[in-house]
């Protein structure tokens, strides 16, 4: 009969150095606005994909497609005019 063994580094595939690093958690945190803005608008529209959208499914989308889009500018005027933002 053998034996099934794991090896610890193979089962633990995240290590303590492959976590997000202090910047990448603070960058993460600044575009928390527009993340949660998309995440609104995703909920808005995805609502609307078995049926035919109502007039205030229609608002709700334009709504969160105003914040989405207020959400980003307001990143991008945070970061700089220079400052290339990935969204």
């Amino acid at each position: 009969m053998s034996h099934i063994v794991t090896v610890q580094d193979a089962v633990t595939a995240f290590a303590d150095f492959m976590e997000p690093t202090n910047a990448e958690l603070d960058a993460i945190e600044r575009e928390m606005p527009v993340i949660l803005a998309d995440v609104d608008l995703l909920d808005a529209q995805i609502v609307t994909l078995d049926r035919t959208p109502t007039e205030l499914d229609n608002r709700r989308i334009r709504r969160a497609r105003r914040r989405a889009l207020a959400a980003r500018v307001a990143l991008l005027n945070q970061s700089g005019a220079g400052a290339p933002v990935v969204a």
